[in-house]
């Protein structure tokens, strides 16, 4: 595939940094603990990759601006470019051990998302996608799976943890969906799963609480490869409300209406 300078850029930051969290994965999966903690050795691994990210963006486009997982918002110059990066997407994986994580890279222009890259670096798939440029894994292009019974899918989904979500909520969803759907799978990381999506590996997503540095790159990934993302409520603020459902045409309005079946019908 011809990738423009722009997403070469976003390649190789994205690259650098997954070199950097391989090698303090290979550190996790030998030492399973730090002498600070678990938690303190990946957050240190995860501040590494966002200053690797950071320095190279900055460096080819000093004007643009960014959201980060860990910095935040940084204006820049530029009002009509930002960046959105998540440095390590899947960090109680990482901790693990589990080879589920990834950077996760997109560009936001006026507001609309023009490119994107999520790099899963302990499994060297590098998963890429330009506004009306198709969708791609290492070159090779992607499309949606083609299903269109719910009977016949599998969906994937992000369960609320400690602290985190309503539970209740995620149940009644979760029993909806087992109803309908061959399988559920929950990998631990947003950007992989929306990326598995665009791939056809999984047929829907779906998920809230996730933050947009989270999704930004996977939600131009699957238009891109022929699919379909809403919000929660049907909506396209996926980015502010930082809820979404994917899938084919079908299977995404399908899906959709699973999850949000009212009370009385649960």
């Amino acid at each position: 595939m011809a990738r423009s300078a722009l997403l070469n850029v976003m390649v190789q930051a994205a690259m650098k940094a997954g070199r950097s969290l391989s090698r303090d994965f290979g550190e996790v999966q030998n030492l399973q603990v730090s002498l600070k903690g678990p938690g303190d050795y990946v957050s240190q691994a995860d501040r590494k990759a966002e200053d690797i990210i950071f320095a190279e963006l900055s460096k080819a486009r000093p004007g643009y601006g960014f959201l980060m997982e860990e910095r935040g918002a940084v204006e820049g110059e530029d009002s009509q470019h930002r960046w959105i990066v998540d440095p390590l997407d899947g960090t109680t994986n990482f901790l693990h051990g589990i080879p589920l994580f990834a950077v996760s890279i997109a560009l936001e222009r006026q507001g609309q998302i023009v490119a994107g890259v999520i790099y899963n670096p302990a499994m060297d798939e590098l998963y890429t996608t330009e506004r009306g440029g198709g969708a791609f894994m290492n070159d090779r292009r992607l499309r949606v799976a083609g299903r269109i019974k719910l009977v016949d899918t599998v969906i994937g989904c992000g369960m609320p943890h400690l602290g985190r979500g309503h539970h209740g909520n995620f149940l009644v969803e979760l029993r909806n969906v087992m109803a309908e759907v061959s399988g559920v799978r929950r990998l631990g990381s947003a950007a992989l799963d929306l990326a598995y999506v665009a791939a056809g590996r999984m047929d829907g997503f779906w998920e809230t609480g996730l933050s947009a540095w989270d999704i930004a790159a996977g939600l131009l990934l699957i238009r891109e490869a022929g699919g379909f993302v809403s919000d929660m409520d049907g909506g396209q603020d996926m980015l502010d409300n930082g809820s979404v459902v994917a899938g084919n045409e079908v299977i995404q309005r399908a899906l959709l209406k699973t999850v949000k079946k009212p009370l009385a019908a649960r």
